[in-house]
């Protein structure tokens, strides 16, 4: 579900006070926001690695924004798939345990 970014605090204020523990939210551009919480495929559950094995990356689409993941090397089977989030640096720090030998300690 595409949100325009503003909207995207009160949802994962809400969903907090409801009990989701999760919000799958993806940033398109400085406007907008895809919020897969509730909505999306299994590429919403994958997860940050400061080593990642694929990037997201978004494109144009017959003027439509895409989020479309590549490779960054071949990947084994039954190896996980990863994509660092990129969040904006922030002063609460939210704690990484991605494990990889470069881990940043810290997702923002």
């Amino acid at each position: 579900e595409v949100i325009r970014l503003g909207l995207c605090d009160y949802r994962e204020d809400w969903n907090e006070r409801h009990g989701e523990e999760s919000s799958y939210m993806f940033r398109i551009d400085k406007n907008y926001v895809v919020d897969a919480t509730r909505h999306g495929n299994y590429a919403r559950f994958m997860n940050h690695s400061c080593g990642p094995n694929c990037t997201a990356k978004v494109i144009d689409e017959l003027g439509q924004s895409k989020i479309v993941i590549y490779t960054k090397r071949d990947i084994k089977a039954f190896e996980e798939i990863t994509y660092d989030y990129k969040f904006p640096l922030e002063e609460n720090k939210i704690p990484c345990w991605c494990g990889a030998v470069n881990c940043r300690k810290y997702l923002n």
